[in-house]
């Protein structure tokens, strides 16, 4: 897979995952690690940061449900609009994980 076919791989599972679920970058990275031959959260987050603005960027967070600073409050505004299960300031990534195939 090329960089460009990975960066199109990731954006259409992040725009796969349903409203109110969110995935990590680590679980993005995992997901499509067998066909792409990249194993790379930091690389998920990378392209998030440079073409995620197409997708649904807010459901795609760090392992423990966080978004950076800078980004974290539109985030928020997106999760309560969703009803994504929140604990404080972070996703419950138990009540709010998704995985490729699992239903909604």
């Amino acid at each position: 897979m090329t960089p460009d076919e990975y960066v199109e791989a990731v954006l259409e599972l992040v725009d796969r995952i349903p409203p109110g679920r969110v995935m990590s970058y680590g679980a993005v990275a995992d997901a499509l690690a067998e066909r792409s031959g990249r194993a790379s959260a930091r690389l998920v987050g990378s392209i998030m940061a440079r073409h995620g603005a197409a997708v649904g960027w807010h459901r795609v967070v760090n392992a423990s449900g966080a978004m950076p600073p800078r980004i974290a409050a539109e985030a928020r505004a997106r999760w309560l609009a969703e009803g994504t299960p929140l604990r404080k300031d972070r996703v419950d990534m138990k009540a709010a994980g998704w995985r490729p195939g699992e239903g909604v």
